[in-house]
């Protein structure tokens, strides 16, 4: 039985089949881009769509985009080496246009699904007997996502709906401009994030679950100190936090996964996956089962990434391997 200590979440040196000790700037190359987006432009942006309304916002989406396809250059080629292992082909200018489009329009639909205009979107969900059960058990549940389409769609539907209490397990930190922006559209949201890296962290955690709630966290991104695990993801290793799956045997909860895509104009569908009643370590192969839970969760988000291409958002280097030419 993992041992329950009032500390942070697991986090430590990486983890793979074996013990290794990489580099955090291989890990989490993510934490060093710079953060896009300055207050003002937010603020911009934020008016136009609350006083002209999401078509006039959304036209103004394809200058942004281009300029984006323009300027940031290793997005561009981040999203050219995605799009290449995802098609088997090579990926040109207007695949990476529709790519940061798509970011794009989930960026806008932020604005009101935290204003609570749930009325815009046509909201497809599957699975929500998964979820309905575990309301109607009243026993918490992580409910573990990724940078895959809109988790924000779960966290508003999270705040608006009492009868789905959710707490987010993330770093409130990381570009911060765009957080502090989103915060003051509805400070109720704001409310339900507990940081990963404070003294009570899994104190908090204990106590949301122990009261019903559920706890969203992302599992495709690697924080500095995390431990890790190697995973093939689109046919290439890649590494993993571990955190998910430590977490969630120390807590002893059941685990479900989450994708929510988003499919164009105003449609969403939501998917909802049983993962785990139980996630156990054995003791004698714990860092074994570590990486064949976070294998299972990195063949399911490659599923869902084949079936809505464009949503993936991990603008950096993610796979150790840089491909060929």
């Amino acid at each position: 039985m993992d041992k329950y200590e009032p500390t942070s979440v697991p986090q430590g040196r990486g983890y793979s089949v074996f013990y290794t000790a990489r580099k955090a700037s291989e890990a989490d190359r993510w934490t060093s881009l710079p953060e896009r987006g300055t207050p003002l432009s937010l603020r911009i942006l934020a008016s136009i769509a609350i006083h002209i309304g999401r078509w006039g916002a959304r036209l103004l989406l394809h200058p942004i985009t281009l300029y984006f396809v323009i300027a940031a250059h290793s997005a561009r080629r981040t999203s050219y080496e995605y799009l290449k292992r995802l098609r088997g082909e090579p990926a040109h200018w207007w695949h990476a246009f529709r790519h940061f489009h798509c970011f794009a329009a989930t960026i806008l639909d932020r604005v009101y699904l935290l204003r609570g205009e749930f009325e815009r979107f046509h909201v497809t969900v599957h699975g929500k007997e998964i979820l309905h059960r575990r309301i109607e058990s009243s026993r918490g549940s992580i409910l573990l996502g990724s940078h895959l389409g809109s988790f924000e769609m779960l966290r508003a539907l999270g705040v608006m709906q009492r009868n789905f209490p959710l707490k987010v397990l993330m770093d409130p930190l990381h570009n911060q401009n765009i957080t502090r922006f989103f915060d003051a559209l509805n400070p109720m949201v704001a409310g339900t994030v507990i940081a990963p890296d404070r003294p009570d962290t899994l104190i908090r955690v204990k106590e949301s679950l122990d009261a019903g709630s559920f706890i969203g966290m992302l599992g495709d991104r690697v924080s500095g100190g995390d431990k890790t695990t190697q995973c093939q993801f689109l046919n290439a290793p890649a590494t993993f936090p571990a955190g998910p799956v430590l977490l969630a045997a120390t807590m002893r909860c059941p685990v479900i996964l989450f994708f929510g895509l988003y499919r164009g104009g105003n449609s969403y569908e939501i998917y909802f996956e049983h993962f785990a009643d139980e996630i156990t370590l054995d003791r004698d192969h714990r860092t074994k089962d570590i990486q064949l839970w976070m294998q299972r969760y990195a063949e399911r988000l490659e599923h869902y990434a084949r079936l809505a291409p464009y949503n993936w958002f991990n603008f950096y280097p993610f796979w150790d391997q840089a491909l060929p030419g």
